[in-house]
């Protein structure tokens, strides 16, 4: 049971990680767009790896393989003269894992929704609220912005079952992040926090407290001929020790991300994106790499 309960504190945190991770590493979130215009996008996300490593654990052989499916909305708004957006975003994953758990062999299997999100941006400095025309002769130089986002616990969840896609409580994600373009490259900047409230339902009616994660990211993206860009993106995440009915358990945080994006355009409203990352551990946490491949559509912006 020591062992079950230890697993399971990693296991929300890995479904972050998982179900949405390419957007958590996603460049350009704080481009100036017009007022008004719309964005929907559908994507595919593979991962595979030692999700839920953890030298402490009597665990061995580790391995997962989820699939996951994203559908989002975004669009953007007039905040007080400044540009802001909001935006929320559904995932819907199937996986399985194996592996040796105190020398016998184990797998599981799950596939359903989990936890939706919304998000509230804003664009305190160098990003004025602009229609399609104004925005025509606008130049990027120094942009700093903030957001928050919160994850509902609306997912698939089932408090007898060690693994679940949705976290059966809420999470606040406030997040600072600045930018600033020299020629064709866009350097970027973020931090923000995890703030999670506490699962009263866990694993057969335990309580589980989670202290916050800190997590930071960089990006350096080059602007290519007819829309196209690339970026190459670095993420830590250090935190998010966790507590079940008051008991601290080993499961300290601290991993690092490294990926790339490339997105062309297809068409004036369309455009493909192309996403992976590897992601390693220093203490506690995931080992694992993923590729995504995701489609946009916009339309509207007033004129």
């Amino acid at each position: 049971m020591k062992h079950v309960l230890h697993i399971s504190s990693l296991i929300l945190w890995m479904f972050w990680s998982v179900s949405l991770n390419a957007q958590e590493l996603e460049p350009r979130s704080l481009t100036n767009i017009p007022v008004g215009m719309n964005f929907g996008a559908l994507g595919y996300a593979w991962s595979q790896g030692n999700i839920l490593v953890d030298p402490a654990l009597s665990i061995e052989d580790l391995n997962a393989n989820v699939h996951g499916i994203v559908a989002a909305y975004l669009r953007s708004i007039n905040v007080f003269g400044k540009s802001g957006k909001i935006d929320a975003s559904v995932p819907f994953a199937a996986g399985d894992w194996t592996g040796l758990l105190n020398q016998q062999q184990e797998h599981t299997a799950r596939n359903g929704f989990g936890d939706p999100r919304i998000r509230f941006s804003v664009n305190l400095v160098g990003a004025p609220a602009m229609n399609t025309e104004q925005i025509k002769s606008y130049l990027q130089k120094f942009v700093l912005g903030v957001n928050l986002q919160v994850i509902l616990p609306l997912g698939q969840y089932f408090p007898d079952r060690l693994i679940n896609l949705g976290s059966n409580r809420f999470t606040f994600r406030p997040q600072i992040g600045m930018s600033h373009r020299h020629e064709k490259w866009l350097l970027e900047a973020y931090a923000s926090t995890w703030l999670f409230t506490r699962n009263k339902d866990f694993w057969g009616g335990n309580e589980l407290k989670q202290n916050p994660i800190l997590a930071f990211k960089i990006h350096a993206i080059r602007t290519l001929q007819k829309g196209i860009w690339i970026a190459a993106n670095a993420g830590y995440a250090n935190g998010g020790t966790a507590y079940v009915n008051g008991i601290e358990r080993e499961s300290h945080i601290s991993t690092f991300r490294l990926g790339g994006t490339f997105s062309i355009p297809v068409g004036l409203h369309h455009s493909i994106k192309l996403f992976g990352f590897t992601t390693f551990r220093m203490d506690k946490g995931s080992d694992y790499d993923l590729v995504s491949l995701a489609y946009q559509f916009r339309w509207g912006g007033k004129k």
